[in-house]
């Protein structure tokens, strides 16, 4: 009877409910304990900031407000640099001249020279008169007005065909004027004869220095001119030999005789 009575109070026992306060308090203390030193050693190693910026969230906005300028520091102002306080202003501009007034009204002073006003007289283009026509003044023939063509070389009254050979021979075209010079006889010529007047004649001197008979090229227009200039050539026997290094073997020639 006594062994039943032990047994069924171990079964009460053993179907009792066991105390529940008392450890689960210990155990949230000791949760509450665990955490607070995660957090204090957290806090400790810096791992909590006050500032956020940079970190990932959701964008949100910011209100700015904007100032003039912004005060330098006096230390920092760059005093090199030249500056005036008053800069220089640019010249005026000219005033216009004023016209003098003239007092209508005042007398005049007796003995008193006055200043002749000028006028503006417009400029009228001054009448220049015609060409003179190219004719003859003196002579019973008239000037011919056929262009001369030989102009290449020339070096006073006479002229060669040939300009290589009046800049390589100089000396032999001065020679053919000093003959020419020598035979002519101005006396021959009327007095009435122009001053300047021209008579050209044309002739052709050959390798031994002879010459072909000349001819009247252009006309003076004073026929003693003409026939003393004619004289004058033929009076020249020679004009010397060609020169040496001359290739062609006639020199074509133009004088003229000028009173």
């Amino acid at each position: 009877m006594e062994s039943v009575l032990e047994g069924s109070e171990h079964l009460e026992r053993e179907l009792g409910r066991e105390p529940f306060a008392g450890p689960a308090a210990g155990s949230v203390v000791l949760h509450l304990a665990i955490v607070g030193m995660l957090l204090s050693y957290a806090w400790a190693m810096g791992l909590f900031h006050h500032n956020f910026w940079g970190t990932a969230g959701a964008g949100g906005s910011m209100q700015v407000t904007l100032t003039s300028a912004l005060p330098l520091p006096t230390e920092q102002i760059n005093k090199n640099v030249l500056t005036t306080e008053k800069p220089s202003q640019a010249p005026a501009a000219p005033s216009p001249k004023k016209q003098k007034h003239v007092d209508e009204t005042a007398i005049p002073i007796l003995g008193k020279p006055t200043k002749p006003t000028v006028q503006n007289t417009p400029k009228t283009q001054v009448h220049q008169p015609a060409p003179k026509q190219n004719v003859a003044q003196y002579g019973e023939q008239s000037g011919s007005v056929m262009p001369r063509q030989m102009q290449p070389g020339s070096a006073g009254p006479t002229t060669v065909g040939d300009n290589n050979f009046a800049s390589l021979f100089p000396w032999y075209v001065d020679q053919i004027n000093r003959k020419m010079s020598q035979t002519w006889d101005k006396a021959q010529v009327d007095a009435r004869t122009p001053k300047g007047a021209r008579v050209y004649l044309a002739f052709t001197i050959y390798r031994d220095g002879s010459h072909s008979a000349p001819q009247i090229d252009t006309s003076s227009g004073s026929p003693t001119l003409d026939n003393s200039c004619m004289i004058a050539a033929r009076r020249v026997d020679t004009f010397g030999q060609l020169p040496g290094n001359y290739n062609q073997s006639t020199l074509k020639v133009s004088y003229y005789c000028e009173y």
